[in-house]
């Protein structure tokens, strides 16, 4: 492939991500690698070896990706100092953009796959953008279109005024030229839609439509999102294996597809049914189930009896029996024993979170909790469908918690106990 570099942006606010966007979103790990590393590991294999990685000013993204080796890939990191936007975060980056380059988001894990089958950079010369159709125009940028060349970028137009129904794939293959156009747009939250349709205007920018046969686009707006990419990620790369560390017991049963990671251990009668994949020191219980796209990072607990199907617990979440049923825990919760994630309506209908006070339609009919990093609920607790619970929070025991809990909160339900003499 040409020599192209390509601009990363991983420093933005993710705020429909909540509760799990206390780090940026593409450090959430799957299969033990945060969803950056599967976006560069994808540009690897496309041929783009030229990285500039645009993090914010706590450098996690930089941290987290310390410990892997990426051969061949020269990777540059620059800080915005304020998540003031894609644009914004392009332009710290143009001193170091001298001709044609990439730009995509962190957590664009398909972008290697994306560029092979599209070839839209050995089709011709920048600038060129990627579109796919969408029944849900609201929630994108949207292309006004001319037969293949792009005429302007509507944001997330209302239902109805959309001006097509070619959605804004997020790869951008630019030229150093765009940034004329960016200096001269009002500074604010779309400026880059705004300084691209400008762009537009003035040089002939053409669109590759992906055929949707090959599978929807990836998009990481909500967290339950992450199901998506998740399965994206076991359906190419999970394979079976066990580690020669790992202790498992004989009367444990392991079908399918199961990756068991190094000091693991998996207790007397317990079951993993593939896909799943199991990190590093972790500890599956007696007679625990673990099924059907699971995935625990490492340090993960899943105490006897426990019951987990198609959720993520990411490192160190511990909890006792229960059931797990599509939920995700971010980093070192506590949970305890007879948690319940309920996962289904009882009238079987689309689970509709709220998200910044708006009801939000999932899309999904089996959903159960997200909750944020170093949470402690205590035993007994109950999760209604789709609730979403903040960073730092404690529930107390035997509560049913029916509404988003905001982080840093404290959560019980009071009973009064009676006590009488018998007669």
């Amino acid at each position: 492939m040409k020599n192209i570099t390509a601009l990363i942006l991983a420093a933005g606010k993710s705020s429909r991500f909540w509760p799990l966007n206390t780090r940026h979103k593409s450090l959430f790990k799957i299969m033990g690698r945060p969803l950056i590393w599967y976006t560069l590991e994808g540009l690897r294999r496309a041929g783009i070896n030229d990285i500039i990685i645009v993090q914010g000013k706590q450098k996690d993204v930089e941290t987290e990706l310390k410990p892997f080796s990426f051969f061949g890939m020269r990777i540059k990191y620059i800080v915005q100092a304020e998540p003031k936007g894609m644009g914004n975060a392009m332009w710290q980056a143009r001193a170091y953009l001298k001709t044609s380059f990439l730009v995509l988001n962190a957590e664009r894990i398909d972008a290697g796959e994306i560029l092979k089958k599209t070839k839209i950079i050995a089709a011709g010369k920048a600038p060129a953008l990627l579109g796919q159709k969408t029944n849900n125009s609201e929630l994108y940028g949207i292309f006004r279109l001319k037969g293949n060349r792009a005429l302007e970028i509507i944001e997330k137009p209302q239902k109805g005024k959309a001006p097509s129904d070619i959605r804004v794939v997020g790869i951008y293959w630019l030229e150093p030229k765009f940034f004329q156009y960016y200096a001269k747009v009002k500074k604010e939250t779309y400026d880059f839609e705004m300084a691209l349709s400008e762009y537009m205007r003035a040089v002939t920018v053409r669109v590759t439509i992906l055929d949707r046969k090959n599978g929807e686009i990836l998009s990481l707006k909500y967290p339950w999102h992450l199901f998506k990419f998740e399965k994206y990620l076991f359906d190419r790369e999970l394979k079976p294996h066990i580690s020669k560390t790992a202790k498992i017991a004989k009367s444990a049963a392991i079908e399918g597809r199961v990756y068991v990671g190094e000091r693991t251990r998996i207790m007397e009668n317990a079951a993993i049914k593939g896909p799943c994949y199991i990190g590093n020191d972790c500890l599956v219980g007696n007679n625990a189930l673990i099924r059907d796209y699971a995935d625990l990072e490492n340090g993960a607990v899943v105490g006897a009896n426990g019951e987990l199907t198609h959720s993520v617990f990411q490192e160190d979440v511990h909890c006792h029996s229960g059931f797990f049923g599509d939920s995700i825990f971010d980093r070192n919760c506590r949970v305890g024993a007879g948690t319940v994630t309920a996962n289904v309506r009882l009238d079987r209908g689309r689970i509709k979170p709220y998200i910044d006070k708006e009801k939000t339609d999932s899309g999904l009919d089996s959903l159960g909790a997200i909750v944020g990093e170093e949470a402690h609920i205590g035993i007994h607790t109950s999760f209604m469908p789709g609730i979403l619970v903040g960073a730092n929070c404690v529930i107390g025991s035997s509560t049913v918690v029916r509404e988003n809990v905001p982080e840093n909160t404290l959560l019980y339900s009071e009973f009064t106990q009676q006590s009488k003499r018998r007669k």
